[in-house]
């Protein structure tokens, strides 16, 4: 009796979670943020200073932005990382 009612609480987890989109069950996206002035604005990119390093980031039509954003506005970017390749290496033959 024990090993039927786990069995059947274990098919029922697995079709409850079968039944959930696989976007819900996936871990949010991590955002990260980058805050200083801006330098340079084009179709394609923002750049700006952050301390003594510069950060061009990509944007596209998809980007949330001030049509106003200028050279010199004082701007916080919201972005996320995102793997574009993944090349896997064979770890190193051993004697």
């Amino acid at each position: 009796m024990k090993l039927s009612s786990l069995i059947g609480a274990g098919l029922l987890a697995l079709a409850a979670a079968a039944t959930v989109p696989a976007a819900a069950r996936a871990e949010a996206t991590k955002t990260y943020q980058v805050t200083g002035p801006v330098l340079e604005v084009t179709d394609s990119t923002i750049t700006v200073q952050k301390g003594k390093e510069k950060w061009q980031l990509a944007r596209d039509k998809e980007t949330k932005a001030p049509s106003d954003v200028k050279v010199g506005d004082k701007v916080t970017i919201e972005y996320t990382m995102s793997a574009k390749n993944i090349e896997s290496k064979a770890p190193p033959k051993t004697k």
